[in-house]
């Protein structure tokens, strides 16, 4: 058992993370526009819409999706009751050493330099306590003080000698903590600090550890877009660390780490999650963008994620559920909470529950160093100890999330389709107070008129409660609560063709884009396929964009500048539908030839704003005298405070600048002017691409 008095235990862990969070939300929260980030919607009893598509597939689950972190300072790191209580929760991967003791950690002799080192918690306990959950591990590799030899050794050891079959291993954590960018909390040897010199050593690692053994997985650590240090660039680097290491030791890497603390209070957290979609997008593009040829191979996994506040209390629990949930449809191949434990904090009160402000799924057992406030008895699992278990109701290895929304801010929503044909429905009511009733309307999927099987994580429950009631249509979600339906198909499951494999994009204009696919595969004993069906993606609504009978479709009347996701369905002869493809997102263009011409720059970036730039040219064959320049932001969060060169305003999304008498006359074929602001953003910051002058769509460039 771990207190706040033992050197260097979890208590201290704890702090760091705490600061972690902060400065996150810090981050997260300056330049917020009023009224985004927690919308107090009142329910006023009607019902919220809920819609599924089952047609608009997102990625599959794999087997190593629901994760958590385990650190040497905890005693009870390979106890039989950890591993087992973890097992019960369906955790499938373990990352060791812990967070930031992963870069003053050395595996030979089990020491931890200027940390403490718990009794029972060497690498062979580890994994031994890994096997018993059935889990695999994610191992950190010592960047701040290790060698690449060391952690070949590690790897010899883990794997040839033990045959442990170790396939994760990152290269350090949180390393751009080392001082680089002004703050110091990782463990840092090297006497170069630089994003550069981090990428230059991933290299020499990921070399030393593959010669062992070619068949391991090696990470680099990455920041999550928005938040700090992205966007920063130090010292002689060439870029932010996101560019810098992707450039340098892309080709070397299998797999990005990321964390993420989305800070600020229960209800800045759990508004947060609607930035997965954008952040993820961005972590894409920065991919495909600097790290080399077949960048699509990299894999991302999040590997610690808490809240700001209620850490222990439901809060936790929807927070958990929500961000898994979203960034596994996004395609993390795996999301790891911090931790298993980790010691009291700051006791608070949260929605009527006593909150321990612990970062841990399962009870230390201690207490407040005044000794006034006591956790419950060891390994009493906490809130999101039961969000991770929903979870594992709700998912299984191999299913496809497929696309759910709501109309309620404070009503979230997911969905899964199984191979047995059934579909289950992940459902968050993260209003405090009210309960929500709810519709829940299915496309693609026709749910039998028994009442579906429901589990049900409610404010201050210490369990999940399950049974079968209601209907598949209509609910009513409680206060703080987190709610699966498991729905059986209405009539026997289709013998229906195999999914078609992954899209892809070819000559994207402004208008038009030509979308092929592999074929899918004629069901054992099922009818020919007859033909394919390409949908986009809007929301949950599915939209068809047209049917072949080939594996490619050139689909049209798109719109400039915009991102779509879309799918490909099979169907065949006997009217069987297929699963949906993975998805496809790509982004339109602008037209190749205008009378205009736009080019936007991102300048300086603090993290939360930057100076933006945007050079304006006629490329028509008559002048203009006076112009007015307009876009959209593609987010909520994205805002100008100020701007020159130019009068600026924003209403809502809609950006609009307006000439100067100094600047309100550009010559035919080529005159140019040029214009900036100060631009503030709270969540991920994805750049416009399509603009108009005086009306006219512009060639971006």
């Amino acid at each position: 058992m771990t207190n706040r008095t033992t050197p260097g235990s979890p208590a201290r862990a704890s702090g760091r993370r705490r600061w972690t969070a902060l400065a996150a939300g810090l981050l997260l929260t300056a330049g917020t526009l009023t009224g985004l980030d927690a919308p107090a919607v009142a329910a006023d009893g009607a019902p919220v819409t809920v819609t599924v598509n089952a047609r608009a597939g997102l990625a599959r689950v794999p087997d190593t999706a629901l994760g958590v972190n385990h650190a040497i300072w905890d005693a009870n790191l390979g106890t039989t009751q950890t591993s087992d209580l973890l097992r019960a929760a369906g955790v499938r991967m373990l990352r060791y050493p812990g967070g930031s003791y992963a870069d003053i950690y050395h595996w030979r002799d089990h020491s931890a330099p200027g940390g403490y080192v718990a009794p029972g918690t060497d690498f062979d306990t580890f994994m031994a306590g890994a096997r018993r959950v059935g889990a695999q591990p994610m191992i950190i590799a010592n960047y701040g003080t290790g060698t690449a030899a060391e952690a070949a050794d590690w790897v010899r050891y883990a794997n040839v000698t033990k045959g442990y079959g170790a396939k994760y291993w990152t290269i350090g954590n949180e390393n751009y903590g080392n001082g680089h960018y002004g703050s110091a909390w990782e463990a840092d040897d090297h006497a170069d600090k630089s994003a550069t010199q981090y990428a230059r050593l991933v290299v020499e690692y990921a070399d030393a550890m593959k010669a062992v053994d070619p068949s391991i997985k090696i990470g680099a650590v990455l920041t999550m877009p928005a938040n700090w240090p992205d966007g920063l660039t130090a010292g002689a680097d060439p870029g932010p660390w996101n560019q810098t290491v992707l450039t340098l030791a892309g080709p070397k890497i299998d797999f990005v780490d990321v964390h993420w603390y989305p800070g600020g209070s229960a209800a800045d957290s759990l508004a947060r999650t609607a930035h997965i979609p954008d952040a993820s997008w961005l972590l894409r593009q920065q991919l495909a963008r600097y790290a080399g040829p077949n960048a699509e191979r990299i894999g991302i996994s999040f590997t610690e994620l808490n809240v700001g506040a209620g850490q222990n209390t439901q809060p936790g629990a929807l927070f958990l559920a929500d961000a898994y949930s979203g960034l596994l449809e996004n395609g993390a191949f795996t999301v790891q909470w911090w931790n298993v434990h980790n010691g009291i904090g700051t006791v608070s009160e949260v929605a009527g529950q006593t909150d321990y402000g612990d970062f841990g799924l399962l009870s230390s057992g201690g207490c407040t160093a005044d000794g006034s406030v006591c956790e419950p008895p060891l390994n009493t699992p906490f809130a999101p100890y039961h969000g991770l278990a929903m979870m594992n109701l709700f998912t299984r290895a191999g299913d496809q999330f497929v696309r759910a929304g709501t109309d309620q801010p404070l009503v979230s929503a997911h969905a899964v389709r199984r191979a047995d044909g059934d579909l289950a429905v992940l459902l968050l009511n993260k209003d405090p107070e009210n309960a929500y009733p709810v519709t829940v309307d299915y496309a693609g999927f026709t749910p039998s008129g028994a009442a579906p099987t429901v589990h049900t994580l409610a404010n201050g429950a210490t369990g999940i409660a399950s049974g079968q009631s209601g209907s598949a249509t209509s609910r009513t979600l409680p206060p703080y609560s987190l709610t699966t339906l498991v729905l059986h198909p209405a009539g026997p499951t289709q013998v229906a063709p195999g999914a078609p494999g992954q899209p892809t994009a070819g000559a994207v204009t402004d208008r038009t884009a030509t979308i092929s696919w592999p074929a899918a595969t004629r069901a054992p004993g099922g009818a020919p396929i007859a033909k394919y069906e390409v949908y986009r993606q809007y929301g949950a609504i599915g939209e068809q964009l047209g049917e072949t009978a080939g594996t490619s479709l050139t689909v049209g009347n798109l719109d400039p500048g915009r991102r779509y996701t879309v799918n490909v369905l099979a169907r065949d002869t006997a009217g069987n539908v297929s699963w949906s493809s993975p998805p496809l997102t790509f982004v339109t263009g602008t037209p190749a030839e205008s009378a205009c011409a736009v080019r936007f720059t991102l300048g300086t970036d603090w993290g939360n704003g930057y100076l933006g730039t945007v050079d304006v040219v006629n490329t028509g064959p008559s002048p203009i005298d006076g112009w007015t320049l307009t876009w959209t932001w593609p987010t909520p969060w994205q805002q100008v405070s100020s701007g020159w060169s130019g009068t600026w305003s924003q209403t809502g999304a809609a950006v609009k600048v307006t000439s100067t008498d100094d600047n309100r006359r550009l010559a035919a074929g080529g005159g140019a002017t040029s214009t900036g602001f100060v631009g503030a953003y709270s969540g991920p910051n994805v750049l416009p691409t399509a603009f108009r002058l005086n009306g006219t769509l512009c060639t971006t460039r």
